[in-house]
């Protein structure tokens, strides 16, 4: 191939352009059909933010936004792999810009393993039609049709001559060009791939490693403020009355200002307490040490977790409302040769993310810039608005690297904090979480009470099956008023039932929330998927069959459920239609199968080892885990887990990988040790010491399978991999020991 010797002056003249670079965008990005992208030109090499999502330079950079939020799971990388695949840009000279917050983008709640599922296509769309604008655009020049030319590595390619040009040098002509209809493009296929399905560095590993990463904490500004806030121990209390003589006395301590009272439906907003600002961190907390604070501590102040739970097992067993049902249990019952019933408990949890939660504030010009590491820049839009009552558009929202997530960022409190206290005080200020705020003082998730029941012939099947359920529901974070879990809830693995079952009913119960619920990295899955795969693993021991048998068996035979029509519940299907994403029951087997094939469960064990299994789907995708672990002495050590997981079409295998490595630790921790108690009304935990993670000394071996189908579209990661590895390793106890332990976590009965 031959390079062709055009200046850059030569061929804007010809082109009759005197600007520089091609910006690629589109109006609006969201899971409804797509729009055409736009393309406008940009002056003086700089690209120029018109909900972009890719700007070409003459130097042949390729600029590819990425609108979603980086927090390790690799979204950053992903998001411009398939632009640039379908662009036929050479990765080379590819470089990412973190998208702000815009409503532009569509949804940008990095939240609920969307960020590849719900804009694969779109993105595709994005890269073809710019792809296909570059190439009528050599077309054009050379004189030829457009079947003539074809875009490889930043060049588009002239077939007869060989000769090339480069995106840089077409882009502003292409700008001119009219637009392809979206039915026109052409796509490559799955064997074509550049990048796609390839597993390619994460993009800021490099300064991640060297510490040039902006977090949250990071951020500076001129005449920048600290704000460390003392926030009312029990939510809805109020202050009732504070002294900040002492505050003021610290050196470097400049004010001390009272938040406003969370309201009764808390959204997003601050929670009561009192800030203080100073110069640096030390002095703010010393300052905050210094306070004398009387608290109102309201409606909250006697509730116990503890009692709590009590209530939520009389709940369900007095006249729970019917979610969904199949036939006629009690019938199915009595028909039944053996009748197995067990209660579950799942306590409150908390996030904690390495990172605890910090945001800067500042006005200026006009305008509200905020830094912060949030996963949902537009709600801090959408919030900052409603408390300071500006406009919106007002809000110019930078995401930062996120050390952590979990969900916990997608509320934006914090960043609403320091919106608050930079308007009070006409400074930058700089929000600082300390990791007991983070803990006493988040939005949690729900405690939970579960009760199951099940019939078995003498031949080992499911004949009849009860499942009931309670936890306050997210939505009162939402809506006050909501207090029992709501179908969207119920659809995170208790509505959607795997089974062939005959005779089936599920009820739920009311339960009020007494802190703020939040989504938690797989959300409800939790809870439901640790009773119903422990459940599943007793009703295996009772046919004495082994426990992946039982499953496939149960299963019944390859098929997709319809769950509206089969037992009338309004399955929500983590917002995809049935159509794209269908419940494959075959698919609940091909992964468990690739873990048994995989997974040396059958090997024989010394005394006090034994293997664990479960599987379950989530944000439309299969993960089944293996665990083995050992009980020697009253110790429980996690020893080996075996994940496999299909996702369909998988963009980024090493970020797969990675994902379910990390989703496997954080299960883990969830089994052995997560626990938040509530006593009248104060959360007890406050840090690592009494809410321990999983430390290196307790991690297992990790093996990762791949069961994926290429041809399938992409799934959730991000949290799939969670829900079935409490479950896997209670089971696993009971293969070492003998003994069911059915409430969460395991170090109340081991030493971890």
């Amino acid at each position: 191939m031959n390079t062709s010797k055009l200046s850059r002056r030569e061929f804007l003249s010809y082109a009759g352009i005197t600007t520089s670079g091609l910006l690629l965008g589109c109006s609006t990005i969201t899971s409804t059909p797509p729009t055409l992208p736009k393309f406008v030109e940009i002056i003086d090499n700089t690209p120029q933010r018109l909900n972009i999502f890719v700007a070409i330079k003459p130097d042949n950079t390729v600029e590819i936004v990425s609108h979603r939020a980086e927090m390790g799971q690799g979204s950053k990388t992903g998001i411009p792999q398939i632009i640039a695949d379908e662009l036929e840009a050479n990765w080379a000279n590819v470089k990412v810009i973190q998208g702000l917050g815009d409503k532009g983008y569509g949804d940008q709640n990095t939240d609920g393993s969307t960020s590849i599922r719900k804009f694969y296509d779109k993105l595709r769309e994005m890269g073809a039609s710019a792809r296909t604008m570059l190439e009528q655009a050599a077309a054009d020049y050379w004189n030829v049709s457009l079947d003539t030319v074809y875009a490889k590595d930043n060049y588009i390619v002239n077939k007869n001559t060989g000769g090339m040009l480069s995106f840089g040098d077409l882009a502003e002509l292409a700008s001119k060009k009219p637009l392809p209809a979206v039915e026109s493009l052409k796509y490559k296929t799955a064997a074509d791939f550049n990048y796609i399905g390839k597993p390619i560095p994460i993009v800021d590993l490099n300064d991640m490693v060297t510490g040039k990463t902006i977090y949250g904490i990071d951020v500076e500004l001129p005449n920048l403020l600290i704000a460390s806030i003392e926030r009312c121990p029990v939510l809805h209390g109020t202050v009732k009355s504070f002294d900040a003589t002492q505050a003021l006395k610290i050196p470097g301590v400049v004010d001390v200002i009272e938040m406003p009272v969370t309201p009764e439906t808390v959204l997003y907003f601050p929670l009561s307490g009192v800030a203080v600002l100073a110069i640096n961190t030390w002095a703010a907390l010393q300052g905050r040490k210094a306070l004398s604070i009387a608290w109102e501590l309201g409606k909250n102040k006697t509730h116990n977790s503890k009692v709590t739970f009590d209530q939520f097992k009389s709940r369900l067993k007095n006249a729970p409302e019917t979610v969904a049902k199949k036939g006629d249990v009690a019938k199915g019952f009595s028909a039944s040769g053996n009748v197995i019933e067990a209660e579950y408990l799942v306590p409150y949890l908390a996030h904690t993310p390495m990172e605890p939660p910090m945001a800067t504030a500042w006005f200026h010009d006009d305008l509200c810039e905020v830094w912060a590491c949030v996963q949902n820049p537009q709600a801090v839009m959408e919030q900052g608005a409603a408390m300071t009552k500006l406009d919106a558009a007002k809000f110019k929202v930078h995401t930062t690297l996120l050390g952590g997530g979990f969900g916990r960022k997608s509320k934006t409190d914090f960043a609403n904090e320091a919106i608050y206290l930079a308007d009070k005080t006409k400074r930058p200020v700089k929000v600082v979480w300390s990791r007991e705020d983070d803990i006493r003082s988040s939005y949690y998730h729900a405690g939970s009470v579960q009760r199951m029941k099940a019939g078995i012939d003498y031949s080992g099947k499911i004949i009849s099956w009860q499942q009931q359920t309670v936890y306050p529901s997210i939505a009162s974070t939402f809506n006050s008023k909501a207090n029992s879990p709501q179908d969207f809830e119920l659809s995170l693995g208790f509505g959607d039932l795997p089974y062939d079952i005959d005779n089936v009913l599920m009820q739920k119960a009311t339960a009020e929330a007494p802190v703020r619920i939040g989504w938690m990295r797989s959300v409800c899955n939790i809870q439901h998927a640790f009773a119903l795969n422990c459940f599943i693993d007793e009703l295996a021991h009772v046919a004495n069959v082994p426990t992946a048998d039982f499953i496939i068996n149960s299963l019944g035979k390859d098929r997709n459920i319809n769950h509206k029509e089969t037992y009338g519940f309004a399955f929500s299907n983590y917002g995809e239609t049935l159509e794209k994403h269908p419940y494959s029951v075959d698919r609940y087997k091909n992964v468990l199968n690739t873990l048994t094939a995989n997974a040396p469960i059958k090997e024989t064990l010394p005394k006090g080892q034994g293997w664990g299994v479960a599987v379950h789907r989530s944000f439309v995708s299969y993960v089944a885990v293996a665990t083995k672990v050992e009980v020697l002495n009253n110790k429980l050590t996690v020893k080996e887990i075996h994940c496999a997981i299909d996702c369909g079409l998988g963009i980024n295998p090493d970020r797969i990988k990675a994902q379910m490595e990390g989703a496997m630790i954080f299960g883990t921790s969830i089994a052995l040790m997560g626990n938040i108690d509530i006593k009248d009304g104060v959360i007890v935990q406050s840090n690592f010491h009494d809410y321990p993670v999983t430390r290196m000394n307790q991690a297992p071996d990790i093996i990762v399978h791949l069961a994926y189908d290429k041809n399938k579209d992409p799934g959730g990661v991000g949290e799939p991999g969670v829900p079935p590895v409490a479950p896997s390793i209670a089971n696993a106890v009971f293969a070492a020991t003998g003994k069911r332990y059915r409430e969460l976590p395991l170090n109340q009965y081991f030493t971890v």
